[in-house]
């Protein structure tokens, strides 16, 4: 299982070149309909249990996860690897890092 986590620069350096990962939102829609990573899919904290099942095609493929600080991503992240999901990679501070970098 891989649990590297990813920093918010180096997701921007492979938005930047034009590739395409799933990335996966755990913020709430409002904080999503203020700013948002323009691929990604937005599945509450709170819903994820019950919505993992719209992720379950990239199980075994890179999952990046954001939130606002990096907190909530983790927790994800947690929920997702005991689900099987096997790389799952938090990104690191959130939007208020990839905002930064």
């Amino acid at each position: 299982m891989i649990t590297t986590d990813i920093t918010a620069a180096e997701l921007k350096q492979r938005l930047a070149n034009n590739e395409t990962p799933i990335i996966l939102d755990v913020r709430e829609p409002w904080e999503h309909e203020e700013q948002n990573i323009a691929s990604a899919k937005l599945i509450p904290l709170g819903a994820l249990p019950e919505r993992l099942h719209e992720l379950e095609e990239y199980k075994d493929q890179e999952i990046l996860v954001h939130c606002r600080s990096g907190k909530r991503s983790a927790t994800a992240q947690a929920i997702m690897q005991q689900q099987g999901f096997t790389n799952v990679r938090n990104v690191l501070g959130g939007m208020l890092a990839y905002n930064e970098a």
